[in-house]
């Protein structure tokens, strides 16, 4: 002779089952009460990724840092070459909007491939930033073509020579809209 299970009236619940949906049911209203917590608060997540291709720009780059800082724009600045670490830039460019970045602004000199490469893999909106050095052909016209002259469907946004404040004064409006 097998067990038979307890009898119940219907809409009925034997006692194991009311304790499992009333532990369920705490358990939702607990998560419940936690998201409802964490909705209001301000987070501190990076609004601003900005790119240079090498630490020597570093101080015409360092503009746009100080101007999205005197704007109260959280914003991160890393070193990565577009020659050098393409699968670093790569890598970068398709996981900033997960991690929080809404703009990307990018430096870079002679060939000024960077901001390309990154517009090439991201849907962000990217700023490039052509910078002169001693080896810039024609005073940097080289790398603003570079920058200026992206093909159709991979849009790079271009400001002028060595002005990385327009580039986060266009970030922030950019982030306004």
């Amino acid at each position: 002779m097998t067990p038979q299970p307890p009898q119940t009236r219907e809409g009925e619940l034997v006692r194991g089952e009311t304790e499992l949906v009333a532990e369920q049911e705490l358990e939702a209203e607990a998560e419940a009460e936690a998201e409802a917590e964490f909705e209001g608060l301000e987070t501190d997540e990076v609004h601003v990724g900005i790119v240079m291709g090498s630490k020597s720009d570093m101080d015409e780059m360092q503009k746009a840092a100080d101007e999205l800082k005197a704007r109260g724009i959280l914003h991160e600045v890393r070193v990565m070459s577009a020659h050098r670490e393409p699968d670093t830039v790569a890598e970068y460019a398709k996981n900033a909007h997960m991690r929080g970045i809404r703009v990307i602004i990018a430096g870079a000199g002679l060939s000024a491939a960077l901001p390309g490469v990154v517009a090439a893999h991201t849907d962000l909106p990217v700023i490039g930033v052509p910078l002169t050095s001693r080896l810039s052909a024609m005073g940097g016209l080289d790398a603003l073509l570079s920058i200026a002259q992206m093909p159709p469907g991979v849009p790079v946004a271009c400001v002028g020579l060595n002005n990385a404040k327009n580039a986060a004064v266009l970030a922030a409006r950019i982030l306004n809209s």
